[in-house]
């Protein structure tokens, strides 16, 4: 008889194991209610809620920078393949007409096409003429082969714009597809953070929103009505600066780059974007778009980015502090730049 093996649990990596265990602390409670008092895992403290739901709002906001560079990926793919068509019709037409070309000098030549040029030469009533004619003739065979060239030139060049479009439309849809895995890893952590933190007390939980600026964008925006600019290195910093100063109190949206919703990076491209300038969408892009400068030597306007994995951006306004878009539930605020792990920072040129 086959000996019966208890089955192997399996170890979840990574970012499953940790979810997975922040969302055994939303189900805690639950479990203790039909397992009795002898049996009761006890109950999550409130830390404990709010550093699982800061783990997840961290981790939806890395996964919301993977689904705007895949975003960004799929727009660039999707209008390349356009105008990749649009050039494949073109010189269809190009083509067509060609071969109507062709087909008119094959037309003539069939037609005239009865007689031995030689005894053409005896019989014709003016032998000069006809010799004149014969060389039009050999002019017009010279431009017959020339538009064949072209031709056969005109097919080679359309069958690469067609493959071309073909790379095109299988990497927008492989974009496709990373837009919609992202789309719903957001998602799924995002609700995750929210069963969380629907165990605190209303108390406990405003006193988390507070925290991270549900409560203090507005009051920003209403105390702070412009933009110091004299410490910014250029006018344009300064109009970037300017710019994020106005966003204030407006609400964080993953995705969203303006002008009444941001996520972190959309903001910071929203402000550089109103001076001009032109950032790549994401933080891990961003992040070098400019040059590089120490913590000790930050200026009005510079890029600052948070955690190891460079998901997080803020614009940086003086005084230690920048104003970002913290997350879902937040909106647009002043914050010191002390207040997530510092990754190092950008100046835009």
């Amino acid at each position: 008889m086959a000996a019966h093996r208890k089955p192997r649990q399996r170890t979840l990596p990574g970012t499953a194991a940790r979810l997975s265990a922040t969302l055994a602390l939303a189900g805690a409670a639950t479990a203790t209610a039909f397992e009795g008092a002898g049996h009761a895992e006890p109950l999550p403290g409130p830390d404990e809620v709010r550093a699982g739901a800061d783990r997840l709002y961290q981790e939806a906001e890395a996964e919301t920078e993977k689904y705007n560079g895949a975003k960004e990926k799929a727009d660039t793919a999707r209008r390349e393949a356009g105008e990749l068509r649009d050039e494949a019709a073109r010189r269809t037409q190009r083509l067509n007409a060609s071969r109507d070309a062709l087909g008119s000098f094959a037309t003539a030549q069939y037609r005239a096409g009865g007689l031995d040029p030689a005894l053409r030469l005896v019989l014709h009533s003016d032998p000069a003429r006809y010799l004149a004619g014969a060389e039009l003739t050999e002019r017009v065979g010279d431009r017959q082969a020339a538009a064949l060239a072209a031709v056969r030139r005109q097919m080679r060049e359309l069958e690469q714009v067609r493959a071309e479009a073909g790379e095109r439309l299988a990497e927008l849809e492989e974009q496709r597809a990373h837009v919609a895995h992202h789309r719903a890893e957001v998602r799924k952590k995002l609700a995750a953070a929210e069963a969380l933190l629907a165990r605190l007390t209303p108390e406990q939980r405003a006193a988390y929103a507070g925290r991270d600026g549900a409560a203090t964008g507005r009051a920003d925006r209403d105390t702070v009505r412009t933009a110091p600019a004299a410490d910014a290195p250029n006018p344009r910093a300064a109009q970037a600066v300017a710019y994020a100063y106005g966003a204030l109190g407006k609400p964080y949206v993953w995705g969203a780059t303006g002008p009444s919703a941001f996520d972190c990076s959309g903001l910071t491209q929203a402000a550089w974007r109103s001076a001009g300038v032109a950032l790549p969408r994401t933080t891990y892009t961003q992040i070098n778009a400019g040059q590089r400068v120490p913590r000790s030597r930050l200026a009005p306007g510079d890029l600052v980015f948070f955690y190891s994995g460079v998901s997080h951006v803020g614009l940086y306004i003086g005084g230690g502090r920048m104003i970002h878009a913290p997350r879902p539930g937040a909106p647009v605020r002043i914050a010191p730049i002390d207040q997530m792990p510092y990754a190092g920072a950008t100046r835009i040129a």
